[in-house]
């Protein structure tokens, strides 16, 4: 049978909540995270909608104990909240003699640190302090959160569009089952910025009122930034250390469509393959699929390739799926992360969550998302999508834990 990844902590910081147990009631209760901008000025205020954390800076470094506000992005203090609460689920603690890594991942670094410099050097080079922009790059947060859990043994990082957090789960899942590591604490990690919302705003792919994942009349993706991280380890391991075993990696895969820069393709090959991939590690056929967290953006061409990948894998054994995005908008980087721990909520809990914001079917597809809550029903396998721009394509298949 192999080594088997079990899953023994995580943590999330998102739109919806601070941790796990406000995620999952803000879940339960169909309450979305996606409201007006609030933190920064721009001419975008008043007309998008952001998914933010609904904490400052000054908050979360009070949160986290830190006092250097300089030293951290936004996008290291949300990883090191999220990264916190996994390792403490999991019982790690600094000096432990197991080998353990951490795999983040990100899309926008330290951009709004690099935004807030920019405005004042460009008026006068003699202003501002170019350490204000150290934080840059993407490799900065994966740092920070490595200095403050303690973590040496293999630090990296992954950035491969919105695909990124679900492909540092999978890169964790093969250095386990290679004997590289004993545990890695992997997800992602991302900020809003001035950036990331005139980007997507060029391309004119951004919702006005609120993403709206799979509807004839969606018009575009909701920003949001968070945070997410899984602790992974062998099965074997983690019954030896006592822990308790929160659910199963059992299967993943990536593919690439080789199609456009930032679309996916019309037949959603890329999409398909991954899936396909993630059962056939999983050794379970698509009627086995309890729900899908689809990858769901709210995109003209995400929702339909995604759409006609899922109709032509599954048939007609379609099973329940939503876009939980329609709550915490689309986290970029930490979106594979975020979906995750929100499949394993769905997992624990027994449920299935509803698809904000859906009103008409596209014309093109016969499958349709849910749209209410489902509530006591067995729930044994999740496959995660996360899709990426240049046709990068991830799925997670998560599963409750049996033992063998």
């Amino acid at each position: 049978m192999g080594i088997r990844v079990v899953i023994t902590g995580y943590g999330i910081v998102s739109s919806i909540g601070m941790d796990a147990g406000e995620v999952l009631r803000s879940l339960l209760d169909g309450i979305s995270g996606i409201g007006e901008i609030t933190r920064f000025d721009t001419i975008h205020k008043g007309k998008l909608p952001l998914a933010e954390v609904r904490r400052s800076n000054a908050e979360l470094l009070e949160h986290l104990g830190l006092k250097n506000k300089k030293k951290y992005s936004r996008t290291s203090l949300l990883g090191m909240a999220a990264a916190r609460q996994a390792a403490e689920m999991a019982g790690i603690k600094p000096g432990q003699s197991l080998r353990t890594g951490l795999i983040s991942a990100n899309t926008v670094g330290g951009m709004d640190r690099t935004e807030d410099f920019y405005p004042l050097f460009l008026e006068n080079q003699s202003k501002g302090r170019i350490s204000e922009v150290a934080t840059h790059d993407c490799g900065d947060s994966t740092e920070k959160i490595a200095e403050y859990l303690g973590v040496r043994d293999f630090i990296t990082t992954i950035s491969t569009a919105c695909s990124s957090s679900a492909n540092a789960v999978m890169l964790a899942s093969e250095m386990i089952k290679a004997g590289l590591i004993d545990r890695v604490i992997a997800g992602g990690t991302d900020a809003v910025t001035r950036f990331t919302l005139n980007g997507f705003n060029t391309l004119m792919i951004l919702d006005k009122t609120g993403c709206r994942p799979f509807d004839e009349e969606r018009a575009g993706l909701t920003i949001g930034e968070g945070a997410a991280f899984l602790v992974l380890e062998s099965e074997e391991l983690a019954i030896r250390e006592g822990r308790e075993i929160i659910g199963l990696v059992s299967g993943y895969g990536n593919a690439n469509d080789a199609y456009h820069q930032t679309a996916s393709s019309p037949e959603g090959i890329g999409a398909g393959l991954a899936m396909a991939k993630a059962l056939e590690m999983g050794c379970i056929e698509p009627a086995a699929v309890s729900y899908i967290n689809v990858h769901g953006t709210g995109t003209q061409n995400n929702d339909l390739s995604e759409g006609i990948a899922v109709q032509k894998l599954f048939v007609d054994t379609v099973p329940p799926f939503s876009s939980t995005k329609s709550y915490t908008g689309h986290t970029l980087g930490a979106a594979g992360a975020i979906e995750a721990v929100i499949s394993l909520l769905s997992v624990q809990n027994g449920c299935i969550f509803p698809n904000l914001r859906w009103a008409t079917p596209m014309k093109e597809l016969y499958i349709r998302p849910v749209t209410s809550l489902l509530r006591n029903i067995p729930v044994e396998h999740v496959l995660s999508n996360s899709f990426g721009f240049g046709g990068n394509n991830s799925s997670l298949l998560l599963s409750k834990y049996n033992s063998r």
